[in-house]
């Protein structure tokens, strides 16, 4: 592979990897998913012209939001008279306010993922089938051996030990 496909194969991982996060950061910012799609499309332009500024060892992450926040506050501020765009300063407090809750909230799912794998993988099974759209949760309860109001109360038993175990990973 050529230093070129590398780097370019490099930039499709962790774009894809992100671009949820950034999506949703994005969409807290504008008034519509439309306005969303738009800006999401200049971000990827963006990120994939400046990508040779970008340092392997960086946070693809932080770096993208970054890109992504100037890009939303240029379309808010081309777009100021219209009475459904936030003011600038509004939409700079929530971009600060949702770079932080991105944070928090990737620090939650890698806490959950190791909570997870904690679990035995009978009961992690049943859980990820309880949230999965394949199956009722009838059909998981008759699965797991219990009753339907037996599963309902491992059910919350399991996500109360999942919750508890997710604090305590985010406390360290």
């Amino acid at each position: 592979m050529t230093a070129n496909s590398s780097r370019h194969a490099f930039f499709l991982r962790s774009f894809t990897t992100n671009e949820s996060a950034i999506r949703a950061y994005v969409r807290r910012l504008l008034p519509s998913r439309a306005d969303t799609d738009d800006i999401m499309q200049g971000v990827a332009l963006v990120l994939w012209a400046k990508f040779e500024q970008f340092r392997e060892d960086g946070d693809f992450r932080s770096w993208a939001m970054g890109v992504a926040r100037y890009e939303v506050l240029t379309w808010l501020r081309d777009r100021g008279r219209d009475r459904l765009v936030l003011a600038g300063d509004v939409a700079e407090m929530i971009a600060d306010e949702t770079a932080i809750d991105v944070a928090q909230l990737e620090q939650q799912r890698v806490a959950l993922q190791s909570c997870l794998e904690k679990l035995t993988p009978k009961n992690r099974s049943l859980l990820l089938e309880s949230y999965g759209s394949e199956l009722m949760i009838q059909e998981v309860a008759a699965s797991s051996g219990r009753s339907i109001a037996a599963f309902y109360q491992w059910l919350h038993r399991t996500r109360r030990l999942l919750l508890d175990c997710v604090q305590h990973e985010v406390a360290r």
